[in-house]
């Protein structure tokens, strides 16, 4: 057995990794704000990545897809606009996909499919590439390893703060560092993380234990958040390894990958939820005593998305009702009769049994800015799993309702 992997907490984000540096500009896609990121390698990098499950896939998915079947999984920079996200374009919006990510690859000289590209924003318009084109070129000139905390600006929408972390992991035979940064506010739903992440490490480390890693740490942490139950066209989690560090990812060590790289996506998933569009408060949902994982998996997901039960949340209401209402509905075993919930450390509701007397603690709980329930399921089983939402608060309404207009 591994010892427990040891962390430290360093600053740096996506540029923390020996190797990697980025830069950001206002291009004109937004108005008087950074709308455009660079992150390059400095060497040819393993690459892996996640994508979305719509089916109405935006443009850089398409190219993103071919870039890493045709490279075997290589990449040397990452290009990504905020403002406009370039979905619903059609063929001219996959042709200024394709131009974004030939400009990138001829201001850093390598392959076309050594480059990745993402964006986000509005849904339908035309991305204006003459201005991405030129923000692309300035940006180029100005890559360092300073400039993170731009970069993770650079990617926001409606995000209320820039999102980003980074560790060094300290194994047996050294130590190396995974670092990242994350976009992402409202349509945040767990059907493959939604939202735009970047990922860099100086670990050597192939693409196919890249994509192994980063498919396990996915679904338990951007996969196990939710804000709003909506399922984005442009969710996409990058990768990138680029070896710097002199450490190789042994049998031995993969382990020990795994758990900094589960440590840095556990914060940046968190920090999407804390930073939910009016969201006041961060929320734990563990579905305990499942039969299978996939039906606690499936019942936390229900109750996380539940508009009462969010509500509630915000008006920090202990109505345990709610709760059990919607794990009977969520299409799992369930046994009411032996069911419970728990608010903080306080039972409200067990075997049939209520403690109405108990609910001004639980409500007590739930006005912090972080809240614990969890529910069993009453089918003896041992199976659990834990999804992170929000509370909905009115403010929600005011940012979708006035997204556009």
């Amino acid at each position: 057995m591994k010892p427990d992997t040891t962390f430290t907490q360093i600053n740096g984000g996506i540029t923390a990794p020996i190797g990697f540096r980025a830069a950001a500009v206002s291009c004109g896609i937004k108005v008087d704000a950074l709308d455009l990121a660079l992150i390059v390698s400095d060497n040819p990098a393993s690459a892996a990545a996640m994508f979305t499950t719509n089916k109405t896939v935006a443009a850089p998915v398409v190219v993103c897809r071919e870039h890493l079947k045709n490279s075997g999984g290589i990449a040397r920079a990452i290009a990504v606009n905020s403002g406009c996200a370039n979905a619903c374009t059609g063929e001219p919006g996959l042709t200024n996909a394709q131009m974004m990510s030939q400009v990138l690859a001829s201001e850093i000289h390598c392959p076309t499919e050594q480059t990745l590209v993402a964006s986000t924003g509005v849904i339908g318009l035309p991305l204006e590439v003459s201005k991405i084109e030129s923000g692309i070129i300035t940006a180029a000139k100005n890559l360092d390893r300073h400039s993170n905390q731009e970069a993770a600006k650079a990617i926001m929408t409606t995000d209320p703060w820039p999102k980003e972390t980074a560790v060094q992991v300290n194994t047996p035979a050294g130590s190396f560092t995974i670092g990242g940064m994350v976009k992402g506010s409202g349509m945040i739903e767990p059907m493959m993380a939604t939202m735009l992440a970047f990922l860099t490490t100086d670990a050597l480390i192939d693409s196919l234990q890249l994509r192994r890693a980063l498919s396990s740490v996915t679904d338990e942490t951007f996969n196990s958040i939710s804000v709003d139950g909506e399922c984005s066209t442009n969710d996409s989690v990058f990768l990138l390894a680029n070896g710097s560090s002199g450490i190789s990812v042994s049998d031995a060590i993969y382990p020990f990958f795994v758990d900094g790289l589960r440590q840095v996506c556990s914060k940046l998933a968190k920090d999407i939820v804390r930073g939910g569009e009016g969201a006041t408060k961060l929320v734990s949902i563990r579905v305990t005593g499942a039969n299978t994982g996939h039906d606690a998996r499936r019942a936390a997901r229900a109750i996380a998305n539940s508009l009462l039960v969010k509500t509630a949340l915000h008006g920090a209401d202990p109505n345990w009702g709610r709760f059990i209402a919607v794990a009977g509905r969520a299409g799992v075993t369930f046994e009411p009769s032996r069911a419970l919930v728990r608010i903080g450390s306080v039972v409200l509701y067990e075997n049939e049994t209520a403690w109405p007397e108990r609910e001004a603690e639980a409500s007590q709980h739930m006005n912090g800015d972080e809240v614990d329930v969890v529910i069993d399921l009453g089918t003896m089983g041992d199976e659990e799993a834990t999804v992170w939402t929000c509370d909905l608060s009115a403010e929600y309404i005011r940012i979708n309702a006035d997204y556009r207009t």
